[in-house]
């Protein structure tokens, strides 16, 4: 067919619009040679010094309207739930330039939009292009143009939306329109997103529905809160954090003596054992001394003890700590610090007999969403096992990163690693979440096998096991598109057999799917032979990894979460089906096929299987290893218990981790300007956690409300625990969508992971028992009497002055910035009254924008009050809330 030139020219012009709307930073050339040169210059009005003053000058005004739907959201998605952006763009200086576009992230994707010169679509994930219309005319100087646009399900707070917008052309240098750019607070150490704007509407801001009977907290409502704890020095002088099985403490005796140090006697136990723990006493300010009080160490097997278990006898003469093994050993010296003072030289005689509740006692956090370094995980380390915590659920892939090297696999770190500004994803993942286009940034990295051989070796040192977890089939993303980055490279070098060694993808799948985070190439394709031998390289790999740092892998989670209907038109998968010999009749057992495949491959390895509920719940269990852990995280409110005792009931090892109240993402308080994604809870804070009783997850109906704070039922009369049956554990969850520094995940994890260590560690006597006969409860029913309720308040109150005047100096020796509360305060009769969560940190209040000054009895004030609190060095101050 004889193409003319004019039309090769519009051939060309074609490909290159359309590699625009993809989001080239650096378009390939033609696919057709026209013979002549294309002046892009003369077709595009934009230059790089077009996009470099778009990028500086455009400011960006990011405002929820209202999260009431209207006519105009889709009332076949998300039963209706939408709410209503508007974004507006206001230029500094004239931008004449046209044919550019902006990527931005937003969570959900958006259904309709109006503008008078901008349109906006969806591209893959949180991932959206704004284009410009054909009638866009430039800015002015100071012109303002608007984008009003709906997505699906809610935004109720203000960290929903995601910085770094990226304003792009062909051929051009990308860059990230600075007023997007979030800058940290040098206050608070918190992360502001300037673009965002504040909400100031209680009701179509900040509510889900019309039902939506969640408060905005003031600090008028959380005075009134705070003002029912009472301080008890000698209670918390007299504190372990978790609190001991047993506590003995004679009123004859007084305090021992800790100015001169410790002298440590280690009898059969080995340095290596409890060298951390003894670091930490000295980093408390209790040095080694052989001239300081005794501290005699040593082992004494009992095989009626549970691991970990310990005695410790606190004298005048000397301290002496017996562990059932060397874990209890550091346990024990883990209480000692406990009782520690800062700055004081003393600490209370007492006994303790002492054992963990739970045997599985864990904390997950996610680098796989946005990277956290080495060090911050060895901090974590170093603080789970100061409240003897003793599983890290590391979770190193999912659809925006792979953050283990591979050695025989480097792609998946080299591309997989990576977000930058890059359509073909053959050099790094595009920049969802965020991310910018810094392939260096901090979002970006990810562990050596020096890195991990480092963490290992903590870990092992304070005596916890590191579970890793690379998420499949689904949340694959990051594995997916190195693997086929890798495809390419070696089909080019003429290779095919290594091409199609590792591949994850069938080229030839129609499938349309939409994952939970609105992916629709996420999966691994369960049908290919290369599916599974890329999973028996990936775990020969890190189990070599582990049994060289010395901790030998025996758990590996798969994830196994929220795989979402791909592979129906796989032709690989349609012929899986039809020809198979594994039992597999229908594309819907695929899922369960995966799952139950990769753990007999884990099983081979001598490596013990866990996943979450919703995967590992399809499986046949006789398919599946005798062992198996499932994490159970469905909400409590929607009648989560009916899963997580199916599970157990299957003599399953289930870790609860409930969403309504482990889910350390969550913001900690209902404020817009709390930080966190908020789907199960609006509101989880370190009392919250505190008050959780794992062993019984129905009862909760009593006292805690659904994520719109509406009383609900919990009927356990379907599906009630078998008779004995236990948990094997709990597990606090960071996940990190929209948790970007390091700061940020000890804001969000500090002080709840103390919480999470109470209630992993210490069973409660106020926790009400598990009722295997089955039972409704609701706000009607009193099992959780006022009895109960009465001590568990109490026990809050001495737990919540232990962290003021006890643990938080700690955290800050640790360089720990964990989140400091927000002030309860009134003003009365003219005077300001204001009191705090955790008694023991300073108050600050701060009069018509005048000096901060320091609250210390009630202050007579007028005006504008601000208050905030300050934290135990001096260094940080919480978010400042206006007393109204």
């Amino acid at each position: 067919m004889h193409i003319n030139k004019l039309n090769k020219k519009m051939l060309a012009l074609t490909i290159v619009a359309s590699l625009t709307l993809l989001g080239c930073e650096k378009s390939p050339k033609p696919a057709i040679d026209t013979g002549e040169k294309i002046n892009l210059q003369a077709i595009y009005s934009v230059t790089q010094n077009d996009i470099d003053n778009i990028a500086k000058n455009l400011d960006v005004n990011y405002r929820v309207i209202t999260n009431i739907p209207s006519d105009k959201c889709d009332s076949k998605v998300a039963d209706g739930a939408c709410f209503e952006v508007q974004l507006t763009f206001t230029a500094k200086q004239v931008i004449a330039a046209k044919d550019w576009t902006i990527h931005f992230s937003q969570i959900a994707p958006i259904q309709s939009f109006e503008s008078d010169d901008f349109t906006v679509k969806h591209l893959n994930g949180d991932l959206h292009q704004i284009s410009l219309k054909d009638n866009f005319s430039g800015f002015a100087a100071n012109e303002k143009k608007t984008l009003n646009f709906r997505a699906m399900f809610w935004s109720l707070a203000e960290s929903d939306v995601m910085p770094n917008y990226i304003v792009s052309a062909p051929r051009l240098e990308a860059r990230v329109i600075e007023s997007t750019v979030p800058f940290i607070d040098k206050d608070t150490g918190l992360e502001i997103l300037p673009h965002v704007e504040t909400f100031t509407d209680s009701n179509a801001q900040f509510k889900r529905t019309a039902s939506d009977k969640t408060q905005w907290l003031t600090s008028a409502k959380l005075y009134q809160r705070n003002s029912v704890l009472v301080q008890d020095k000698l209670a918390v002088i007299q504190a372990i954090i978790p609190t001991p099985k047993s506590v003995n403490i004679d009123a004859n005796r007084g305090f021992a003596n800790i100015s001169q140090g410790v002298a440590v006697s280690l009898g059969n136990v080995k340095h290596k054992d409890v060298d951390a723990a003894l670091a930490r006493l000295t980093t408390l300010g209790v040095n080694q001394n052989l001239q300081g009080l005794p501290l005699r160490l040593s082992i004494s097997g009992n095989g009626n003890k549970v691991i970990g278990s310990y005695n410790l006898n606190v004298t005048a003469e000397e301290i002496i700590i017996v562990g059932v093994d060397a874990n209890g050993v550091f346990n024990g010296l883990q209480s000692l610090a406990s009782l520690v003072t800062v700055g004081e030289n003393r600490i209370p005689e007492l006994t303790v007999d002492d054992e963990p509740h739970y045997a599985f006692r864990g904390m997950l956090v996610d680098v796989a969403r946005n990277f956290h370094s080495k060090e911050f995980i060895l901090k974590l380390l170093d603080q789970m096992a100061a409240y003897k915590l003793n599983k890290l659920h590391l979770h190193l892939g999912d659809d925006e990163g792979w953050r283990l090297e591979i050695p025989s696999l480097p792609e998946l770190t080299d591309i997989g690693a990576k977000r930058c500004f890059d359509a073909s994803e053959e050099n790094c993942l595009m920049p969802q979440l965020g991310a910018g286009i810094d392939e260096n940034s901090s979002v970006s990295g990810y562990y050596s096998v020096s890195d991990y051989h480092d963490i290992l070796k903590a870990a092992s040192a304070r005596h916890i096991q590191v579970i890793p977890s690379l998420d499949m089939p689904g949340h694959s993303r990051a594995s997916i598109k190195a693997m086929t980055a890798r495809y390419k490279k070696y089909q080019a070098l003429e290779d095919e057999a290594k091409a199609k060694q590792f591949l994850l993808e069938d080229f030839d799948d129609t499938t349309k799917y939409s994952s939970v985070q609105f992916y629709g190439d996420n999966t691994i394709n369960a049908c290919l032979e290369s599916s599974y031998d890329f999973i028996v390289e990936v775990m020969t790999q890190v189990k070599k990894i582990h049994a060289d740092a010395g901790q030998p892998l025996t758990r590996y989670h798969i994830g196994a979460d929220e795989t979402a209907g791909a592979w129906l038109d796989s032709p690989a998968c349609k012929a899986f089906v039809a020809n198979n010999d594994k039992g597999v009749t229908q594309m819907s057992e695929l899922g369960a096929y995966f799952i139950e495949r990769v753990a007999g491959i884990l099983s081979e390895l001598d490596i013990e299987t866990a996943g979450w509920s919703d995967g590992m719940e399809h499986t046949r269990k006789e398919n599946m290893p005798a062992i198996v852990q499932a994490n159970a995280w469905d909400a409590l409110f929607w009648g989560g218990h009916d899963k997580v005792h199916l599970l157990a009931n299957r003599d399953w090892q289930v870790v609860i981790s409930s969403p309504d109240v482990l889910y350390f993402d969550f913001p900690h308080e209902a404020d817009p300007k709390e930080h966190g994604y908020y789907w199960a809870s609006r509101h989880t804070n370190t009392e919250k956690v505190f008050q959780f009783m794992p062993d019984n997850l129905p009862v909760h109906a009593e006292f805690w409300l659904d994520r719109q704070d509406n009383a609900y039922i919990a009927d356990d009369t379907k599906t009630p625990l078998a008779a004995g049956q236990k948990f094997l554990g709990i597990q606090g969850q960071l996940w990190s969508e929209n948790v970007r520094t390091d700061d940020m995940v000890e804001h969000k994890v500090f002080p709840r992971l103390l919480a999470l260590a109470e209630r992993s560690w210490h069973l409660a006597d106020w926790a009400v028992p598990y009722n295997y006969q089955g039972a409704k409860y609701s706000q009607q029913t009193d099992t959780f009497n006022s009895k109960m309720q009465h001590k568990r308040d109490s026990e809050w109150a001495v737990f919540a002055n232990t962290l003021g005047e006890k643990e938080f100096a700690k955290l800050e020796l640790a360089e720990i910035d964990y989140r400091l509360p927000t002030v309860g305060a009134i003003i009365k009769a003219g005077k300001l009254h204001a009191n705090i969560a955790f008694p023991g940190l300073t108050i600050e209040y701060q009069v018509n924008g005048g000096n901060w000054l320091t609250y210390q009895e009630p202050t007579e004030v007028s005006g504008q009050v601000n208050i905030r609190s300050r934290s135990i060095n001096g260094l940080r101050a919480s978010r400042i809330t206006q007393v109204k």
